[in-house]
């Protein structure tokens, strides 16, 4: 087999995978439960890493093999079937071989956690707050057609409709290795219904998509913690207005990045079910601290947020939505479609897609892959 650059540096892989297999068998490793979810999601990235790695010395060891056939045959269908075999390996190592550079590409942690998702109206005032409630039903949409869950944290609604914030917390297969593309403000051009002269009216929503904290990431005194207990308000019945259902719990938490005492306030009214309620509080709690402690996050995600996300200022935006056009707009990386009635409705996927392809070339380019 000839000199491969790609081949050196796959060199040392299976001597890790080996090592991490005699790891996570580990009783001492078990137990560590940070160790143990790390070095499992390095083994599952290196089984397959390794997997590609095996069709593609494969298929250049049959092109080898199939060149030394054609070099010394004389039989003419001997040479063509090797002719055949070199033509169809050349296809596809090419494929395999981006296959291979992207997954040589580290991993965002992140990106196998279920997110907490925030929508916020910014600027237009109610016009704002119904397109924040037309995104909200826009990736609950998309959501449920990924097969995720999707469960309202809390929210507070507009005065003519939609909301002025809604959080959601999402769960399912890598949401936040697919969702993270959504953080920042999203613009909407149109006639609200409000408009009496047929203007086109420009309006804000910020979005910010949180990556969920697990409950060995953080550590919380839970003895720390006091709860209130209320009686929540709105639709649901008796029992709504008669249990304490509601809870409300305030920690105080100093960050490590200033050294300054802050109470954290976090109610949740979601289910009729105090118990349930408190532990989707405390999912709540790990979240927010999580994002604020951890500094590769801070670095990375919470930047963009801060400059693109919790001001919902409309030139600090991802994407328009303009619906006389009917088109959207995604101007990170240049993307127009005119299928706005469809993406409103939660088909997104594409725009997603274009997303990530962008983000691994640039990736590829920063890894001189």
């Amino acid at each position: 087999m000839t000199e491969n650059p790609l081949l050196q540096r796959l060199d040392g892989l299976d001597a890790r995978f080996e090592e991490i297999g005699t790891l996570i068998t580990d009783p001492q490793v078990i137990a560590d439960q940070r160790r143990y979810v790390k070095l499992s999601k390095e083994y599952k990235s290196l089984e397959t890493l390794l997997a590609a790695t095996s069709r593609y010395k494969k298929l250049i060891q049959d092109t080898d093999d199939a060149k030394a056939l054609l070099a010394s045959e004389t039989d003419e269908e001997l040479r063509a079937m090797a002719r055949e075999e070199i033509e169809a390996n050349s296809e596809q190592i090419p494929r395999l071989e981006e296959e291979i550079k992207l997954l040589l590409i580290p991993e965002d942690p992140e990106d196998s956690k279920n997110v907490v998702l925030e929508i916020r109206g910014g600027t237009g005032g109610d016009e704002a707050a119904l397109f924040a409630g037309d995104l909200a039903r826009m990736y609950t949409r998309y959501c449920e057609s990924r097969g995720w869950k999707v469960e309202v944290s809390s929210m507070s609604e507009g005065a003519a409709g939609g909301y002025k914030e809604i959080v959601f917390s999402v769960t399912g297969t890598d949401v936040y290795g697919t969702l993270k593309y959504e953080s920042g403000v999203h613009r909407v051009q149109r006639v609200p219904a409000t408009e009496t002269q047929g203007r086109v009216h420009t309006s804000a929503a910020s979005v910010a998509v949180l990556p969920e904290a697990e409950p060995f990431d953080v550590e919380i005194n839970e003895g720390e913690i006091k709860w209130d207990y209320f009686r929540s308000s709105g639709a649901g019945g008796q029992n709504v207005n008669k249990v304490n259902s509601g809870v409300r719990l305030r920690y105080m938490w100093t960050n490590p990045n200033t050294g300054e005492p802050q109470e954290i306030l976090i109610e949740c009214t979601e289910t009729r079910d105090q118990p349930k309620n408190k532990e989707r509080a405390l999912a709540r709690l790990r979240t927010f601290i999580y994002d604020r402690e951890h500094q590769k996050y801070m670095d990375d995600i919470a930047s963009r947020r801060k400059t693109l996300v919790s001001t919902g200022d409309r030139s600090a935006k991802i994407r328009t939505y303009n619906y006389p056009q009917g088109r959207i707009t995604d101007h990170r990386i240049g993307y127009t479609v005119y299928n706005l009635p469809a993406f409103m409705d939660g088909d997104i996927q594409d725009c997603i897609d274009h997303l990530i392809v962008a983000e691994n070339a640039e990736k590829l380019k920063e890894a001189e892959l």
